[in-house]
């Protein structure tokens, strides 16, 4: 049974950093891409950041040199992390972390694997 769970959000002031995390198992991850989503109240849930299992990674522009994702291939459980920095209030949402057989996808249903959300708040 796969399992995808997240950790480390939480309530952080505007311009602070939290990182979350999300482990993985149940099955080999081996090629998979490692990815973030999130969803605002009353909006779609959107592509945050990606992370291939070589390493290669993918940003939305409104993340892009604030995020940073990695990954840890050498444990059964494969873990990855989204460092976030320079919050900002239009950050707040419940981040998911998700994974996929495909190449740094970018649309929710290319990932077939989904965790159960954590929130992440930033006060202004």
């Amino acid at each position: 049974q796969v399992q995808l769970v997240e950790s480390g959000g939480g309530l952080v002031q505007a311009e602070g950093s939290l990182r979350l995390s999300c482990a993985a198992s149940g099955r080999s991850f081996r090629g998979y891409t490692m990815g973030w989503f999130r969803q605002a109240p009353g909006k779609e849930r959107e592509f945050v950041a990606a992370i291939s299992w070589y390493g290669a990674t993918a940003y939305a522009d409104s993340v892009q040199g604030r995020f940073t994702i990695s990954r840890d291939n050498a444990k059964s459980t494969v873990t990855h992390y989204l460092q976030m920095n320079n919050l900002k209030p239009e950050d707040t949402a419940v981040y998911y972390c998700a994974t996929s057989p495909e190449t740094l996808p970018r649309r929710n249903y290319e990932y077939p694997y989904w965790g159960q959300g954590t929130q992440v708040t930033v006060s202004s």
